[in-house]
């Protein structure tokens, strides 16, 4: 459900051609896929080689991994780490003097927020 809200608002701004809203929606769908992603298990490459490329895969889908599922509170979870990334880079942003960086990451945060249906942190 989260990431469907995720690609719901990430189309949105396509069409709005908000660039910071894109790329924080990307950003955060690409946090959820690598969450996603199966760690490699080294004992299954040993023995699967070809003479070309050590460690290659033989055969049709050999180098295909299944992706694991994450429950809605996983990837909610993941986003809500990017918000309090973005809202905490902001922060030293500002104290550093960077007024624009510190803004665009503000609105990132706030994308995010709104596409999860949360409330507005202070």
């Amino acid at each position: 459900m989260v990431r469907q809200r995720l690609e719901r608002a990430l189309r949105d701004g396509l069409r709005a051609r908000d660039t910071v809203a894109v790329s924080a929606l990307r950003s955060a769908l690409a946090e959820i896929d690598n969450a996603g992603a199966v760690p490699v298990d080294p004992s299954r490459a040993a023995g699967t080689s070809s003479p070309h490329f050590a460690g290659a895969a033989a055969g049709l889908g050999a180098g295909e991994a299944g992706r694991r599922g994450l429950s809605a509170g996983e990837a909610e979870q993941i986003v809500r780490a990017e918000i309090a990334e973005r809202r905490a880079a902001a922060r030293d942003y500002e104290q550093a003097g960077h007024a624009s960086q510190a803004s665009r990451l503000r609105r990132e945060a706030d994308v995010l927020t709104s596409a999860l249906g949360m409330n507005e942190d202070p």
